[in-house]
C-alpha cells in the first residue's frame, strides 16, 4: 500500500501521526504543525482527509484518559457556535478553489489572538476571565470554520481555554471532548466531499501504533510540566504554528 508514496511522504506521515498523538493528550498548541507538514507533502484535499482520520482516532485516546476533567458548561456554550462555524466553513469551501488566502487569514488571526492574550495577561495584569457572549461565540465560529477547512482549530481553542484559566486536567479534558465531537461530526462530511477515501484509510491504519506512542508522550508531558510552564509553552507554540502556516503558504 506504500508503493505509490516516496520515503519523504511516508516520513512526514509518521511524524504527523506522532505529533497528532502528542497534540491530543499533551501539547494542544502544536496542532497546526501536522496540518502544514501534510499539506506540503500531499494534495490539499487528500491531506486534510488523512489528518482527520488520525485526529478521530487520537480523540478517542484523549477522551478515554481525560474525560473526567471536561468542563461541560464551557462545552455547551461553545459547541452550537462551532457547529455554525463548520456549516459556514463548508459553504466557504464550496466557493474556493485555492486555500492560500484563507490559510494566510487563519495564520494572521492566530497571531493577533496570541498578541491580545499576551497583552491582557502580561501588560494589563488582569486576572479577569472574559465573560461577554461575543467572546465565546466568536471563538466557536472561528474554530468551526478553521476545523472544517483545514483541521486547524487547535490554536484557536488553545488561546480560548487559556483565557478561561483552566488547570491542566480541566483544559485537556474540555479540549478532548470538544474536538472529539466536532471531528466525528466532520467525518461523514469529508467522506461525502471525497476528502476521505479508501486509499486514505489504508494509509492511516498503520499509523495507529505511532498515534498511541505520541499520545503516551503527551500524557507524560502533562504530568511533568508545571502549570505556568504549560501555559507559556502553549502560547509560544501557537505563535510558531501560525508563523509556520503563513510562511509555508507563501512558499507554495
Amino acid at each position: 500500500m506504500f508503493d505509490s508514496y516516496s520515503a519523504i511522504q511516508l516520513g512526514g506521515l509518521i511524524l504527523s501521526a506522532f505529533l497528532i498523538g502528542v497534540n491530543k493528550t499533551g501539547i494542544p498548541g502544536i496542532g497546526t504543525l501536522p496540518v502544514v507538514i501534510l499539506s506540503i507533502l500531499f494534495p490539499a484535499d487528500f491531506s486534510t482527509g488523512l489528518q482527520l482520520i488520525m485526529l478521530c482516532l487520537a480523540d478517542l485516546m484523549a477522551v478515554a484518559y481525560y474525560r473526567r476533567g471536561a468542563n461541560w458548561k464551557l462545552l455547551v456554550k461553545l459547541l452550537p457556535c462551532a457547529l455554525a462555524g463548520i456549516a459556514l466553513g463548508d459553504r466557504i469551501l464550496a466557493y474556493m478553489t485555492d486555500n492560500t488566502v484563507l490559510s494566510l487569514a487563519i495564520g494572521i488571526i492566530l497571531i493577533l489572538l496570541a498578541g491580545l492574550h499576551f497583552y491582557r495577561t502580561y501588560c494589563l495584569k488582569s486576572e479577569n476571565v472574559p465573560t461577554h457572549w461575543s467572546f465565546t461565540a466568536g471563538t466557536g465560529v472561528v474554530a468551526g470554520i478553521t476545523t472544517q477547512i483545514a483541521n486547524a482549530a487547535g490554536p484557536v481553542m488553545a488561546l480560548y481555554l487559556l483565557a478561561m484559566r483552566l488547570d491542566k486536567k480541566e483544559y485537556m479534558g474540555t479540549a478532548a471532548v470538544y474536538f472529539m465531537i466536532l471531528n466525528w461530526i466532520k467525518l461523514p462530511i469529508f467522506c461525502f466531499e471525497g476528502r476521505i477515501s479508501w486509499e486514505s484509510v489504508k494509509l492511516d491504519l498503520p499509523m495507529i501504533p505511532v498515534l498511541v506512542l505520541g499520545a503516551a508522550a503527551g500524557i507524560w508531558f502533562v504530568k511533568v510540566v508545571p502549570q505556568k510552564k504549560f501555559d507559556t509553552i502553549i502560547q509560544v507554540l501557537v505563535v510558531i504554528s501560525a508563523v509556520w502556516l503563513i510562511v509555508s503558504t507563501l512558499l507554495k
